[in-house]
């Protein structure tokens, strides 16, 4: 049987160091997609930032967003998926932020909220040093300052925020905060790096995401690749028929894949298509 469904994540996995995607890898994305082969990006990025990529290989499939909050068929313009952080959950994220004195970030499909000014100027400084070019439809990143502002823009996204990120360097802190939020019953909690810790309502995740998106299309699981190199991409890897660990992934994530291809900075995704999917 043949796959039918790719499921990629994106940083550390599609994208390279500099946030691209290589000649290499586009060509084989679209080989796969001329094939009939659906391409869904799976990501914790918000669905504006993964549909300017998308828009970039002319890729119509759905988006999985936010860690598996919010799910859109791009082609369509429908909403398959959406799970929210309610306002009072969000206030309690806050409280837990604030006892601790950093600030969380909140992801709407369209928008990202900063309690750093500097996270923002990084992103803008990455973009103009890699000649990225950004879409009007790129997701609009806002710096928000103090409790109280945070507290109205919670209240303002309240049916809208499907993900907070808490970001920080010192890793006894973010232990710390991630070891107090794990408490919540209400939150399921991820990382896509040594440094964030990522918040979604309980039970979402990128496996439900992939599990939804094939009921989507009717396929079953040994018809899907997932292909991923974080804590927050195990859900997906272990849920499909072959669960794909980059080479520069993390080792537990390596540990639970079927296969272990080559880095984000090598080609490892088009060589994964090339093998089991365009020359099988």
């Amino acid at each position: 049987m043949g796959y039918k469904l790719i499921c990629i994540d994106m940083d550390g996995t599609l994208l390279n160091s500099s946030k691209q995607i290589s000649e290499k890898t586009k060509a084989s994305l679209l080989k796969a997609h001329d094939r009939g082969v659906h391409i869904v990006f799976s990501t914790g990025r918000t669905y504006a930032d993964a549909e300017y990529y998308a828009d970039l290989l002319g890729i119509r499939a759905p988006i999985i967003s936010a860690n598996g909050a919010y799910i859109r068929d791009k082609e369509h313009h429908t909403l398959i998926y959406q799970s929210l952080l309610s306002e009072k959950l969000s206030l309690k994220i806050l409280d837990v932020c604030n006892r601790h004195h950093v600030a969380p970030n909140l992801y709407t499909p369209d928008r990202e909220y900063y309690g750093s000014i500097f996270l923002i100027m990084m992103w803008k400084l990455f973009y103009f040093k890699n000649h990225i070019k950004r879409s009007k439809k790129a997701v609009a990143r806002k710096y928000v300052r103090g409790y109280r502002q945070w507290k109205k823009v919670i209240t303002k996204e309240r049916d809208h925020t499907v993900k907070c990120v808490i970001i920080h360097f010192n890793q006894a802190k973010i232990t710390k905060i991630r070891d107090e939020l794990s408490r919540m019953t209400e939150l399921e909690i991820a990382s896509s790096g040594a440094d964030n810790i990522e918040l979604n309502c309980k039970g979402t995740s990128k496996g439900k995401g992939v599990e939804l998106v094939a009921q989507y299309y009717h396929l079953k699981k040994d018809e899907i690749i997932a292909i991923g190199d974080n804590e927050n991409d195990l859900s997906m890897i272990e849920y499909a028929g072959l669960g794909v660990a980059m080479g520069n992934a993390l080792d537990i994530v390596k540990a639970r894949a079927d296969y272990i291809t080559d880095t984000n900075d090598n080609d490892g995704v088009a060589k994964v298509i090339d093998k089991f999917v365009l020359n099988a």
